[in-house]
């Protein structure tokens, strides 16, 4: 009887002792976002966090699936996109607070010309087909002299908008994921960095011309309204901010990913 006794309290004990994690679930692409989440996994484990990483290969679902309930937050946008995305669908994600990490500058990249320069007159240009990653395209090559944009300051313009065109370029708008695959069939095409990392491209050797450093695109971390000020999430945020997030990110992308904190 005394052990049984004995071994009911060792065991009450070591069930005191034990708590279960809590589960985070967190929406991504790929890279670099899935890859810096892998990191700070063991960081926030030991802070009794589980951190799950859902990958996601295209721009749409990630938000889908935090707005449905099935995950918790995501990290692969930013707020120009977000801002679109809530407009067009009618939802109403945020950027959780403080949710700022990493900027990837946008860039051209061509399997056919060396240098800006040598784009022909009436040249098959690619860009995403989403209103914020299509804008950005536009401006980055209004910012080239390419094209002229009949309001410089808006941050969504579409081919519509282009006023000056003096070479005639020609638009093809396309799923940004594509746009890769797509740099055999065009001139030029503008590849977001986290697909253009995917497809082995180096944006800082191999684009012929890219954003710099004052690009308002800073990737960000986005929930639900009601989850925003999630304690877990906001250890996650306190994880994708630490030092040894930065030094990863400047180890590993060497540029082509660029530390927004």
């Amino acid at each position: 009887m005394l052990k049984k006794t004995l071994s009911a309290l060792a065991f009450a004990t070591l069930a005191v002792g034990v708590h279960a994690a809590d589960v985070l679930k967190v929406a991504a692409t790929a890279v670099p976002h899935a890859e810096i989440l892998n990191f700070v996994k063991p960081q926030l484990k030991a802070q009794g966090v589980d951190l799950q990483v859902k990958e996601f290969s295209d721009y749409v679902q990630p938000n889908a699936a935090v707005e449905d309930k099935q995950l918790d937050a995501n990290f692969f946008q930013h707020q120009p996109y977000l801002d679109s995305y809530n407009k067009d669908r009618k939802s109403t994600l945020v950027a959780v607070p403080n949710g700022k990490v990493h900027v990837e500058p946008f860039g051209a990249y061509s399997s056919k010309i060396k240098n800006v320069k040598d784009l022909k007159d009436g040249a098959t240009v690619a860009i995403p087909n989403d209103p914020s990653n299509g804008g950005r395209a536009l401006i980055l090559l209004a910012k080239q002299g390419l094209i002229e944009l009949k309001d410089p300051k808006s941050l969504t313009p579409t081919p519509l908008d282009v006023v000056k065109n003096p070479k005639k370029l020609k638009f093809k708008e396309l799923e940004a994921p594509l746009l890769p695959r797509a740099l055999a069939d065009v001139d030029l095409a503008l590849i977001n960095t986290n697909y253009a990392i995917e497809a082995k491209l180096n944006p800082t050797q191999d684009a012929l011309f890219i954003e710099g450093a004052d690009s308002p695109y800073t990737n960000i971390v986005a929930a639900r309204a009601d989850r925003a000020n999630d304690a877990n999430i906001a250890k996650l945020i306190k994880a994708l901010h630490s030092p040894e997030v930065k030094k990863f990110i400047q180890d590993k992308y060497k540029g082509a990913v660029v530390p927004a904190f």
